[in-house]
Formats: C-alpha cells, structure tokens, sequence
C-alpha cells in the first residue's frame, strides 16, 4: 500500500524554473480549453507558450527551449510523453496526482503559473474560464485557503490588508520567491487597485460600472476562447508541416 501523501505540503514538492512554470500552465490550460487536442504536440505546446493572450510576461520559446523543459519536467515527474498515439509523441502533466490537488484548485494555479502574482479580484475571473464553480469571491477563498495551509499560495500583500490582496504559487525556486516577496512587503500593492481609483476620479457610478465589466468581461472571454481555438489549429499546422517535411 502507498504511504505517498495525497495532499503534500509545498515542502514535498518540486520547485519550477521560469520556462517549466510556463510549460506546466500551457498544459493545465489547453487541458481544460481545448481538451480535443489533449495531450499535447511539442509543435502546439510551443505555440501556447508563445501565446499573446493570458500570458506574463510574454515569451518566445523555440523548439529547443520546450523540448529541454520536457526532459526536466519529466525529471520531476511533472509530465509524462506518450507514444504510440500517433507519429508525433504527445505530452501531458501528472499534476493531479503529484500536487493532490482538485480541478479548482488546478484551475487557479494555472492562472498563477502563467501570469504571475496577482490579486484575488483578478484570479478568480481569469481562472472562471477553466473552473465555473469561481462564480464568486467566496468560492475563490474555499480554494485558496487549502492551498495557503500547503504552501502551495503564498500571500505577498502586507498582513491585514483587506482589498487589491496579491497572491502567488509557491512553486518558485527559493531565491525568485523571496525577490518576489521583498517587491511587495512594503505595501506596493496599490498599484494593482489603479483602475478602481481611475473609475471613482471620473465619476463612473458603481452600477454603470458593473455593467461595463460585465460587457467587457464576455468580450474578453470570446476573444479569449477564438485565441485559444487558433493557438490549437497553428499547433495542428505545424504538426502537419513536421510530418510533411515542410
């Protein structure tokens, strides 16, 4: 019988490098998004990497670069590659299993590999894409708390504060982390609650607000369901060049 700890604390667990951290959250996503082209290409892991939509920062990854990060992934038992599926190998993460985490809680951790730090207000409607239990902020905390109690969510913002609070994974290597956390003990945070202030100095009423977040909020999610959609046919094109020879 397997003594492994199904829910381990960050402790137990591996810490990512910038590109491993991408990798990881490209699979997390495309998983969830686009689960027709799950488990996937090294052409159409490339090519979510390099995504312009969802991404911070945004990166140019070459063949080389994901292909190394796949073998150091696999070193951790992050991922694994399956053959056999086809002529070109496929690759998907073994997070479930090795981070014992839910499909919420892996939803908001992706957000956090592929964008960084980031307030909770912001968290939760990014990772409603991938997980339509965040309906609310009270949902999101439910998540969350398990997470911070593994050190697998850290808090940067300074203790007591109550709005705009930034969050993090903590699966930073230990001196990103502790940059990381120097950047926001001072109470820096308030750079993250600009739009707000903007809205209030312009006199936009709370109600005309929610009505334009609401609007810009379906926009952004069609725009970001067709970025998706054509980030997976770019990776089948280039699949399909690989296998031509093109």
């Amino acid at each position: 019988m397997s003594t492994a700890n199904p829910r381990p604390s960050i402790a137990d667990l591996p810490r990512y490098e910038a590109k491993e951290r991408r990798v990881l959250g490209v699979m997390i996503e495309k998983g969830k998004t686009t689960p027709d082209y799950y488990p996937m290409t090294l052409a159409g892991l490339i090519t979510g990497c390099n995504q312009k939509s969802n991404r911070d920062p945004v990166v140019t990854y070459d063949e080389d670069d994901v292909e190394d990060t796949l073998v150091d992934l696999r070193a951790k038992h992050s991922v694994i590659k399956i053959e056999g599926l086809g002529r070109v190998p496929k690759w998907k993460h073994n997070l479930y299993e090795l981070w014992g985490v839910s499909k919420a809680e892996i939803a908001v951790l992706a957000e956090l590999l592929l964008r960084g730090p980031q307030t909770e207000g912001e968290l939760r409607a990014r990772a409603e894409r991938m997980e339509n239990t965040l309906e609310d902020q009270d949902a999101l905390h439910e998540v969350l708390e398990p997470l911070r109690q593994r050190g697998i969510v850290l808090t940067l913002s300074p203790p007591g504060r109550k709005r705009g609070v930034v969050v993090c994974h903590g699966f930073y290597p230990e001196a990103e982390l502790e940059a990381l956390k120097a950047k926001h003990s001072g109470g820096g945070d308030d750079d993250y609650e600009a739009p707000q202030a903007a809205e209030r100095a312009a006199g936009i009423a709370p109600p005309a607000r929610t009505e334009l977040k609401a609007e810009f909020n379906e926009l952004k999610e069609t725009v970001q369901a067709l970025t998706e959609r054509l980030a997976a046919l770019e990776g089948q094109l280039a699949e399909l060049r690989r296998d031509l020879g093109a």
